[in-house]
């Protein structure tokens, strides 16, 4: 009689010392990268649109992966999306300081360190801990940050070449401001290629970003 009234309290004490499970990727970090991710899709699409509409290298690109069907509405839907871009970014920023995800997960990144976890990427041997990035990732994540903020200057002084004169010219005028801005383009889709790469080579790292996951805090890694 004593065991079975003691059972229920054995098991809410076994529930009491269990591990506390935590969020691999918090819901303002889901939510902010699936937004940057429709931005940046969007705005490189209607970007290569406004490109083509007058290119400055030897080629152009192809119609199906230009969003806009002229000028006028690759322009409307770059507009569009950069202001989303500018807002969500800005937002990721403050709260990246504010709650310690640069200072725990991107920070400190060190040449040596790059040297040896991409040394053993190559040869198939960097372990992958789900929720810790690596020295190539921090690496990488912090160049994409640069990238976005150089292409959101240069965009508008691309944009905006007299009103916003002082940007401008520092970029040394309206055709290096383009140059600049298709630059960055380019770093982040390349950017964009390595990242769904490496989810494609390590499935298991998409569905936390989608509904947060958990890990057991033996094997939590800030």
């Amino acid at each position: 009689m004593n065991s079975i009234v003691m059972a229920p309290a054995l098991r809410a004490h076994a529930r009491r010392r269990q591990p506390a499970r935590k969020v691999i990727h918090p819901w303002p970090l889901r939510v902010m990268h699936w937004l940057n991710a429709l931005a940046i899709i969007t705005l490189i699409g209607s970007g290569w649109q406004i490109y083509n509409a007058s290119p400055f290298l030897p080629f152009v690109f192809p119609r199906w992966a230009t969003i806009g069907e002229w000028l006028g509405a690759a322009i409307a839907w770059h507009l569009a999306a950069i202001w989303l871009l500018m807002l969500n970014g800005l937002g990721y920023l403050l709260w990246g300081f504010a709650s310690g995800h640069f200072r725990h997960k991107l920070w400190p990144v060190s040449p040596r360190a790059v040297w040896r976890d991409a040394s053993a990427a190559i040869r198939f041997k960097l372990p992958h801990e789900v929720g810790v990035y690596n020295a190539v990732q921090r690496l990488l994540y912090l160049g994409v940050i640069a990238l976005g903020i150089l292409a959101v200057l240069s965009g508008l002084a691309v944009w905006k070449p007299v009103q916003l004169w002082p940007l401008s010219d520092l970029f040394g005028g309206f055709f290096p401001s383009r140059v600049v801005h298709f630059t960055a383009m380019a770093g982040i889709v390349l950017f964009l290629a390595v990242h769904i790469l490496l989810v494609a080579l390590v499935p298991r790292v998409l569905p936390p970003m989608i509904t947060g996951g958990h890990l057991p805090d033996p094997e939590w890694h800030r």
